[in-house]
């Protein structure tokens, strides 16, 4: 059995100034670090911002790797939202994942586009990514793609015992974090950590409260509206005390939702 400790980094970001960003990324780094945190979460692209208009320019930037010196920095390991150029093309809405070395873990190319906001990028490939850190099975996803039940319950069908997603969820779409992702972690009984922009961009008002639920439903942190970080542990043994006395994938019948895979 292993335990994470997490940060969630609420924040408004700073529209087009990557380097505003980098500098908060690491002043919350250096302060979640020192809370004993050692793993990050940032929200949804966070380091150009979300609602910021034509993105190729800052997705030809290495970005990766200036969030992996600042992990490498503040010996932390980071989950950050950014854009970068995909092979074969095209603009893709990424959630990276370095160690506390700065070492590449996952990278999670959002796969499920939300309207007009997300018609600058080009959709990946896969619901969900998984990594294992420090003994704790993540998978990460980005905003919509957990707003679909199939991409959560994948995660946990591959064993993940957190689900750890960076959103931009603006209004009038707040319930989706209290509620929708609060059913999203107990019909799978897995961590569920909901990391939220708040403040607005553009046209855009974000709804921030952030969330994080244990695989019993309880919430283990919660923001409100205004920037700030907010702590969790991820417990392993939260994941198999919430099935012992019931539990929803040893239960199903694969066979008889067949339709779910069709067009």
């Amino acid at each position: 059995m292993s335990s994470l400790r997490i940060a969630c980094l609420q924040s408004a970001g700073h529209g087009r100034d990557v380097e505003a960003n980098l500098a908060e990324l690491g002043s919350a780094a250096a302060t979640a670090a020192q809370a004993g945190a050692e793993l990050l979460i940032t929200p949804e692209m966070f380091v150009t911002g979300y609602d910021v208009g034509d993105l190729a320019d800052l997705a030809a930037l290495p970005l990766t790797e200036r969030v992996a010196a600042i992990a490498a920095a503040h010996r932390i390991s980071l989950v950050a939202g950014l854009p970068a150029v995909l092979p074969g093309g095209g603009v893709g809405n990424l959630a990276v994942v370095v160690d506390e070395a700065g070492r590449p873990l996952a990278s999670h190319v959002k796969a499920h586009l939300y309207g007009e906001i997300d018609g600058r990028f080009r959709a990946g490939d896969a619901p969900m990514t998984v990594f294992d850190h420090r003994g704790v099975r993540c998978a990460v996803m980005i905003c919509f793609d957990a707003e679909f039940p199939e991409s959560v319950r994948l995660a946990a069908l591959a064993g993940a015992h957190a689900v750890l997603v960076p959103t931009g969820n603006m209004h009038p779409y707040g319930a989706i974090n209290e509620h929708m992702m609060w059913t999203r972690a107990w019909e799978n009984q897995v961590h569920l950590a909901y990391v939220n922009r708040c403040g607005t961009e553009r046209t855009t008002a974000y709804v921030g409260r952030t969330r994080v639920i244990a695989p019993d439903g309880t919430e283990l942190a919660a923001a409100g509206t205004d920037p700030g970080l907010v702590y969790a542990t991820i417990d392993t043994k939260a994941v198999t005390h919430a099935r012992a006395g019931f539990a929803y994938l040893p239960t199903r019948r694969p066979e008889l939702y067949g339709p779910l895979a069709g067009a």
